[in-house]
């Protein structure tokens, strides 16, 4: 499906970013992964390995303009272009609005708006110059529906999926597609040590009744790096058993 493509993942070293890590190769790609330490790296390097696909790692933290300009250039480097490129690195830093210190406001949306804005620009430009390319951006279906104490991380959630419609607009003619994909609430190390008494209170909103696991999430962004999905831009895919409709 992705045989001869070459991609990047930002915050690849769990959860939802190491899914997607692991479903590219598995589809065909050659894929670099970032973690925050070399530890995380060293991580992604293995499970490449183990899962015998063509994937590298590298040591990446959100926020630095910098640092986003030269994580693309070594993945071009290393992969030999740039074909698909996963935002999905961010943070969070929770607090009801009238007590969020204004530190926590910047780098919530440094990492989860900015970053992902470094980050296309920098691609796009070699996406561009080869006609083709792939961005998918990691938003959230908090983005649509607020949540408490996440001023933050939704207002910047929603701005990254209004950058995406802008960013689609401008690429669409160079063969470009850019997309949001917009979890629900999915299984993985950071929700698993929620109260239980938060959860249940999670669950009664998802029709479905049950979480949404990260392999979910990987295979809708799959398709959406995928010549299938050709003909789709400026979207937001909902993946959330029916939290959201409409």
């Amino acid at each position: 499906m992705l045989k001869e493509k070459s991609a990047l993942v930002t915050g690849a070293s769990r959860g939802i970013g190491m899914a997607v890590f692991r479903a590219l190769g598995a589809a065909g790609a050659s894929v670099m992964g970032t973690a925050t330490s070399r530890d995380g790296a060293d991580k992604i390097a293995e499970l490449a390995r183990q899962d015998s696909f063509s994937g590298f790692a590298a040591v990446y933290r959100a926020g630095d303009s910098a640092a986003s300009a030269g994580l693309v250039r070594e993945a071009e480097e290393r992969l030999g272009g740039l074909d698909i490129l996963v935002a999905n690195a961010g943070g969070a830093a929770d607090a009801l609005l009238l007590r969020m210190r204004d530190e926590d406001w910047e780098r919530v949306l440094d990492l989860n708006l900015s970053a992902p804005f470094h980050l296309v620009r920098s691609a796009l430009r070699g996406m561009m110059k080869r006609r083709h390319g792939r961005i998918i951006l990691l938003s959230s279906v908090t983005a649509a529906l607020g949540n408490p104490g996440q001023a933050n991380y939704c207002a910047a959630k929603a701005g990254l999926e209004g950058f995406a419609r802008a960013a689609a607009r401008e690429a669409a003619a160079r063969g470009v597609t850019v997309n949001a994909v917009a979890p629900g609430f999915v299984e993985t190390d950071m929700t698993a040590a929620l109260p239980e008494q938060a959860r249940e209170m999670m669950m009664k909103n998802i029709p479905m009744g049950r979480a949404g696991t990260p392999d979910e999430i990987a295979a809708v962004i799959c398709f959406l790096a995928s010549d299938d999905a050709s003909y789709v831009t400026g979207q937001t895919i909902h993946v959330n058993g029916g939290m959201l409709m409409g």
